[in-house]
């Protein structure tokens, strides 16, 4: 979180407590509850005894560590060789209808163009000669390439979010410019700057995001499940399948694997940060010799439109597989069309409305708890939070679930839909903090002495000057956690105890028992929902911007 700008003083008093107990307590409790159902010496025992341990966990590493690897070298390039050119703003702009689409939904949407009957080998079918699908393993392969590639494609836009944020933040206006200018002056190319002045300066800002990438590759379950190995599957789906196991005994085995994944993420981090210490200083010694290498030949590859074309590819995959009727391989065309998946997803009315409310209320929840913060927590408290803000990205998904499994027994509200509310929330939060923070951070202060000034009280303050200024940022952020909200599959599927369906969980569902024509459609139904909430707020922040533009020229 950004905590270089605080334009507006903090509330006095300990007035920021109460939104940061209303997140934290959950969210420790949870935690706790989590690691105490895996101090099970038993549990321990059986699952180092397991014999597809070994073989998950290299799995789930190898895909972790190649995925981020991958998402950081192209977020590196893109943002090397784009910034400062019409390329780079298109990929801005198309930043936020990539992050609109579900994980699930992209995976769904990518295995099924991946498959040995999917519609990249049925092009290919007739320069080799198939009559039958090739056996080979495009989707959930023992590799894990079809899940990495799957990671890549959806983190690459969240790192490139970020970089985007923090370039904001650090140039504060030409100062980014002004560096790379001098930097010409001196003789060095634009890709030596970058590599010996701003990413120095940026890498350490993107630590955590970084760490959220490599966390969540890790541990990803709702993915795992549709484009991940099966035989064996990354041990967060074998945590996953013993937490749902009837046998209490299995399920303390799966939350002591829950526990080791959590250690294992930790482990991973010191890891980085011993190595970072350790080349620093050769890096650093680098970064300052002083020489001006050659500027490399450069190679243009079209990113934004390579990225634009994935997505519209998996969108177009899922709408083409929804209405798709008898499908006879090597034909790129099916025989006929049906709209019997759409009547499906008509018939499930309530399942839309379950998923719309629930990410609704959770949504406006997140939004709440991170405005309260920024308007009531000391400047200096914003570093601290930071660690509570993105632990649920960085807690591997199936230990939380299960600690907000048993919070929610204690509480009485298991099987409920304040248990999911209360889960999804404590996910939306921390997702809408980010997004509003660099807006909400760099308000200018003036307005509000202005308004002080006038004899306005605070509260008239915000609801007449703040917030309506804000409104764009606000409905970003909204739609961030409503986003946030529908894509979430574990907390729904465990603490709603398979009461409350979703547009998520019956897609996953679906995909994984193979009923590739409904799945396509509440795969396409799951990215529509958070695409009309971020079109709504991409409106409201043209309108806005039409309005301050008016202003301004009166």
């Amino acid at each position: 979180m950004d905590t270089t700008l605080r334009p507006v003083k903090a509330a006095r008093g300990w007035g920021w407590a109460l939104p940061a107990a209303l997140f934290v307590l959950p969210l420790a409790a949870a935690l706790w509850l989590g690691a105490a159902e895996a101090v099970d010496a038993r549990a321990w025992s059986h699952l180092l005894s397991d014999t597809q341990f070994a073989a998950a966990l290299a799995e789930s590493l190898w895909i972790a560590v190649a995925s981020t690897m991958l998402s950081a070298t192209l977020c590196v390039l893109i943002v090397t060789r784009l910034h400062g050119t019409r390329a780079w703003q298109r990929v801005q702009g198309a930043l936020g209808g990539w992050l609109a689409v579900p994980h699930a939904a992209f995976a769904i949407g990518l295995a099924l163009l991946l498959m040995p009957s999917g519609f990249i080998a049925r092009l290919l079918a007739g320069v080799a000669g198939w009559d039958a699908p090739p056996d080979i393993a495009t989707v959930r392969d023992p590799w894990g390439l079809g899940l990495i590639a799957a990671l890549v494609f959806k983190e690459l836009p969240f790192l490139l979010w970020n970089v985007a944020a923090q370039l904001r933040r650090v140039g504060q206006g030409a100062e980014l410019e002004r560096q790379l200018q001098i930097a010409a002056t001196m003789g060095y190319s634009r890709r030596t700057a970058w590599a010996r002045l701003l990413w120095p300066q940026l890498l350490p800002r993107l630590a955590l995001p970084l760490l959220a990438v490599g966390a969540y590759g890790f541990t990803v379950v709702d993915m795992a499940l549709v484009i991940g190995p099966a035989r064996p599957p990354t041990l967060a789906v074998l945590a996953w399948q013993w937490l749902l196991d009837a046998n209490a005994a299995t399920n303390h085995q799966g939350a002591a694997a829950a526990l080791c994944l959590t250690a294992l993420v930790a482990a991973l981090a010191a890891a980085v940060v011993l190595a970072w210490h350790a080349v620093r200083p050769a890096a650093r010694q680098r970064w300052t010799r002083g020489d001006r290498p050659s500027a490399a030949r450069r190679f243009e590859w079209p990113w934004a439109g390579t990225g634009a074309a994935v997505y519209l590819a998996v969108v177009l995959s899922l709408l083409f597989m929804s209405i798709a009727g008898v499908w006879t391989f090597p034909s790129l065309w099916p025989s006929h069309w049906t709209l019997q998946a759409w009547a499906g997803v008509a018939h499930s009315s309530s399942t839309v409305g379950v998923t719309a409310v629930l990410a609704i209320v959770s949504a406006s929840t997140g939004l709440v708890l991170a405005v309260a913060w920024m308007e009531t927590a000391p400047a200096h408290w914003d570093a601290r939070a930071a660690g509570a803000v993105f632990a649920p990205m960085l807690v591997p998904g199936v230990l939380l679930v299960a600690g907000l499994y048993q919070l929610s027994l204690h509480s009485g509200i298991d099987g409920r839909f304040a248990g999911l509310w209360l889960a999804h929330s404590l996910y939306t939060a921390p997702y809408a903090m980010v997004a509003l923070s660099p807006a909400y951070r760099g308000f200018d202060p003036r307005y509000q002495q202005t308004a002080h000034a006038l004899g306005r009280s605070h509260a008239a303050f915000l609801l007449r000057v703040k917030w309506p200024m804000l409104l764009a940022p606000l409905a970003a952020a909204f739609a961030v956690a409503f986003a946030v909200s529908v894509t979430q599959y574990l907390p729904t599927q465990f603490i709603g105890a398979g009461r409350y369906a979703t547009v998520t969980t019956e897609a996953l569902t679906l995909a994984s028992g193979g009923q590739r024509n409904l799945a396509a459609a509440f795969a396409l139904l799951q990215a529509l929902l958070p695409a009309i909430v971020f079109g709504f707020a991409w409106w409201l922040g043209r309108r806005q911007a039409r309005r301050l533009h008016a202003v301004a020229m009166a």
